[in-house]
């Protein structure tokens, strides 16, 4: 099993529920679209996934283990086989491109090579392909923060396929992206998964590109899992309940 919730319950520090009552899981390969109106919980759910928040209700497991219950060190060993796609990448502004794609294997390298691939990358060719895969191999020594949005959200993209994670969590990929970009991308998300046998969750505000990409579909509305269906079994009904 790739990842198990059950009964997850999360409050934020200002008093937000932001989960209620959420029990999914989804096996080794498996793909799926998260979607639902703004406010959902979508974000919440994938932090959640990446072991970056601790849930305060319910249980946990990703990749057949309770982050929670590990010592720092094999907490950082997990979170380095889960690879999370941000709708604004944190890279810092000064970066080469090739240096932050690269820093998608820091937590699987020794500290002397990460420390050392900072300083002069030391695989050329694993980033441009990473960044070929996304039409941005051009960009491979351009600095970060002469970038546009969607050019900046493909390198974060990049980083990820560069990492080879076990678990792929994106939190709206696409959103700085035109359709055909769009499509481009879902596609490589989805080829890497196939090719490594990774899961990947994704959070979509467009629908058409969840039902498009994903052969399971996960509504979310108010902080709880709505419906949990394969992608055929999602009719017009459901998806105007989900957002009314």
């Amino acid at each position: 099993m790739s990842f198990s919730l059950d009964a997850v319950g999360l409050v934020h520090p200002n008093g937000h529920r932001a989960l209620q009552g959420v029990s999914l899981a989804a096996a080794g390969g498996e793909r799926l679209a998260v979607i639902g109106p703004s406010g959902a919980g979508k974000t919440t759910l994938l932090r959640v996934l990446g072991a970056a928040l601790r849930p305060g209700e319910g249980s946990v497991r990703l990749l057949d283990q309770a982050p929670w219950q590990l010592s720092a060190p094999a907490l950082r060993g997990l979170r380095s086989c889960i690879g999370t796609v941000h709708q604004s990448p944190p890279i810092a502004p000064r970066l080469r491109v090739v240096t932050a794609v690269l820093a998608g294997r820091l937590g699987q390298w020794s500290a002397l090579r990460a420390l050392g691939s900072l300083l002069r990358p030391s695989d050329l060719p694993g980033a441009h392909e990473a960044l070929s895969r996304l039409a941005l191999e051009d960009r491979l020594f351009e600095r970060c923060d002469r970038l546009s949005g969607g050019q900046l959200q493909r390198v974060g993209i990049a980083r990820v396929l560069y990492q080879r994670p076990a678990l792929l969590l994106a939190d709206e990929p696409v959103s700085a992206l035109d359709p055909t970009l769009a499509d481009l991308t879902l596609q490589q998300l989805v080829r890497q998964s196939e090719a490594t046998g990774a899961t990947l969750v994704a959070s979509l505000h467009a629908v058409d590109l969840a039902l498009r990409w994903f052969p399971r579909i996960v509504g979310m509305r108010g902080g709880q899992v709505v419906f949990d269906r394969p992608v055929g079994q999602v009719d017009e009904a459901m998806l105007k309940a989900l957002y009314a």
